[in-house]
């Protein structure tokens, strides 16, 4: 097995057992049993465990966010496509192995003793931020509704993890249904 495959191996099982399990409750041996990829090998390439949890953040920061914005540039207005970040989230949380946001697991997994998973972590929301952002200023609204966006993206990403449910995405896309008109009205 070549490098790129093994890595690939190793890190489809990883983001299955971590995002489906929690990271400190799977082991460097149950990644190497659902990979089918021998020990020697997976500590060649991830000689700790935390470099293969940064790793499968990473990969999943860059899933994520293709999907997010593959969904929203389907819209062609601007307000259009604000909202649909809603959407999306809405049929994310729909999924059935949904397990809440990755990166907030992770942060309240091993943000407090890994420095390099709290970054990943952070890259991760200030890039989701950056994006809202980014559609914001096309939609020609104040600025401050990407904040407003973040927390309520935020929030229903948490939300919907602990109760299993769908609704938060709704909620959270009606809050700014109404800031949206509250912006242009003042």
């Amino acid at each position: 097995m070549d490098q790129d495959s093994a890595r690939t191996r190793l890190l489809d099982a990883a983001e299955s057992l971590f995002y489906g399990r929690g990271i400190q409750a799977v082991g460097m041996d149950d990644i190497r049993a659902a990979s089918g990829v021998s020990l020697k090998r997976l500590y060649q390439l991830y000689p700790a465990k935390e470099r293969l949890v940064v790793a499968y953040l990473e990969r999943r920061d860059t899933r994520w966010r293709a999907r997010l914005a593959a969904h929203v540039e389907r819209h062609d207005r601007p307000d259009d496509r604000l909202l649909a970040v809603f959407d999306w989230l809405g049929a994310w949380f729909a999924e059935p192995d949904f397990r809440g946001c990755a990166w907030i697991n992770s942060y309240g997994e091993l943000g407090a003793s890994s420095a390099t998973v709290a970054e990943q972590v952070r890259h991760h929301k200030r890039e989701f931020h950056r994006y809202l952002q980014e559609l914001v200023a096309a939609a020609v609204r104040p600025d401050r509704l990407a904040d407003d966006m973040l927390l309520l993206a935020e929030g229903a990403m948490v939300t919907a993890g602990i109760f299993g449910d769908t609704a938060p995405a709704a909620r959270a896309r009606s809050a700014v249904e109404r800031l949206m008109g509250e912006s242009h009205t003042g």
